[in-house]
């Protein structure tokens, strides 16, 4: 599977979290709901996710793999 830029994803993921606070702050804001769909959206194509929050979360773990931060099991002890 290709995966996108990292810059592209990464700018992406700064418009969604910015749509996404100023959604907050005025929910009845056309405007605001209108460009907040529209980065989500894009957001869901260039990770492939069928929503929003599925694809902000890949988009993260995309651009912050979590797995050099997880620890490692310990080793098995021999002779037991």
């Amino acid at each position: 599977m290709l995966l996108p830029a990292k810059d592209v994803v990464a700018r992406h993921l700064s418009q969604y979290r910015s749509w996404e606070r100023l959604l907050f702050v005025r929910p009845a804001d056309r405007d605001v709901r209108t460009h907040f769909e529209n980065t989500a959206y894009t957001l869901c194509v260039l990770m492939g996710e069928c929503t929003a929050r599925a694809a902000a979360e890949a988009a993260e773990e995309y651009l912050h793999p979590r797995a050099a931060c997880r620890p490692r099991p310990a080793p098995e002890r021999l002779g037991q």
